[in-house]
């Protein structure tokens, strides 16, 4: 039985492969995890179909296509019984190690053979779990110089990020590599994970290189624009402060901003169709449906669910919504399918204090509106000047396939409903 990577929608197409949870050989269980696919958007689990031995067929931090073949389950193979432990202890030893350095390093064994590059030392690297391995290669460290805490003396992937974090840089390059004069911080020779007391150099997570790369293809393949208006939020706090108790009270849950700008959203969609719309090749696809994206910052980085059909939903259905995913994130249970097919997304950069900014699209949408903290400002109103509490919009937009037009008229819908939430309600 073929293990693949799962289908993770239309603006998914590849993904990293982050760690097998089953030793290659290991027996792994029908419904166990058995490997992780980091995307950009999320770390997913993978889990086995049908009971077997499971064999590798791609390594970790290996770059991998949505349905390539990554490994296998050799479902004839007979579950061991006393070995069963042994078998699946490299996963579970994987588990266990922290993703950073581990505070309290393992005592140091018996000093270690002077140090060899990692070629002339065959039966440690053998030993080795590909995470190690790679790190250890990248690092030119030799492996018997690091302290081992694993099962057996077995080195885990912590043991290797101590081992640099406490300054114990490259060893020697293996010898076909010619002894260089030290680099500059920005040459990619650089590898140690700490130099000196100035600066600290540690090589990207698969994941987060997949999100650089993902933001830059992204300012590469469309044609970017940012346009900006301002709001007043008058008449929404003044709801907001009206019929909170009521609305906790009958809902079970706060009246967020987020649910109030997302109705304004869609009314502006609806207004402008033009901008719920995608490029497909040579196609352009207009979408009838309201899926909207919601940025999250989470602890692996930024992550946008999807709360679908918001156009169907209350602003408590939204509210319940985003607070799910916001706790699925928090626990690490955010899934590929929660982050596919939106059609806009909303950013809110101002509950980091953020006063203005200019989002980056999020592919294939064509638009992505970001808000910002909310100020009192001077404002003059019926020539007179007053006190308000104001927000800067900015809309990101693709001017491939959205004119300026379409995209002042979206700003100033959103400011219409946000200022005047009636205007729907009486189909204007």
């Amino acid at each position: 039985m073929n293990i693949k990577v799962p289908s993770v929608g239309e603006s998914i197409t590849s993904g990293i492969l982050g760690a097998w949870k089953v030793s290659d050989g290991g027996y792994a269980k029908s419904g166990e995890t058995i490997l992780e696919i980091e995307t950009d958007k999320v770390t997913s689990e993978v889990y086995a179909e049908a009971s077997g031995a499971v064999k590798h067929l791609a390594k970790e931090g290996e770059e991998v296509q949505v349905g390539q073949v990554i490994g296998e389950i050799d479902t004839s193979a007979k579950a061991p019984a006393a070995a069963a432990k042994k078998e699946t202890a490299p996963a579970e030893e994987k588990k266990e190690a922290p993703p950073e350095p581990v505070a309290e390093p393992a005592p140091a064994p018996t000093p270690a053979p002077a140090a060899t590059p990692l070629a002339a030392a065959p039966a440690l690297v053998s030993a080795l779990s590909p995470a190690v391995r790679r790190l250890v290669e990248e690092h030119h460290l030799n492996p018997a110089q690091i302290p081992a805490s694993g099962k057996g003396g077995r080195i885990l992937k912590s043991d290797v990020l101590a081992f640099i974090e406490n300054g114990n840089g490259a060893s020697t390059p293996p010898a076909s590599s010619p002894s260089t004069p030290s680099t500059p911080l920005s040459a990619p020779a650089a590898t140690p994970a700490i130099t000196g007391d100035r600066v600290t150099v540690t090589t990207m997570s698969p994941l987060r290189k997949k999100i650089a790369a993902r933001l830059v293809s992204a300012q590469h393949q469309a044609a970017m624009l940012t346009t900006f208006n301002e709001v007043d939020l008058t008449v929404v706090m003044a709801l907001r402060k009206k019929y909170q108790d009521a609305f906790v009270k009958k809902h079970e849950v706060k009246l967020g901003f987020m649910s109030l700008f997302t109705k304004a959203v869609i009314y502006a969609l609806k207004q402008v169709p033009g901008i719920n719309a995608r490029i497909d090749g040579d196609r352009l696809i207009t979408n009838h449906y309201y899926d909207i994206g919601v940025a999250m910052s989470t602890p692996r980085g930024l992550m946008v669910p999807v709360v679908r059909d918001c156009d169907q939903l209350t602003l408590d259905g939204i509210e319940k919504e985003i607070i799910a995913y916001g706790q699925k994130a928090k626990a690490g249970k955010i899934q590929l399918t929660d982050m596919e097919g939106g059609v806009f997304t909303i950013t809110n950069g101002g509950i980091f204090g953020s006063m203005l900014s200019t989002p980056i699209l999020n592919p294939p949408q064509s638009a992505i509106l970001g808000m910002h903290t909310i100020q009192e400002r001077p404002v003059a109103i019926n020539g007179q000047v007053v006190i308000r509490p104001m927000m800067y919009l900015a809309l990101t937009y693709d001017h491939r396939i959205v004119d300026g037009k379409e995209a002042v008229t979206f700003l100033v819908r959103v400011k219409e409903w946000l200022e005047n939430p009636g205007v729907e309600l009486l189909g204007l």
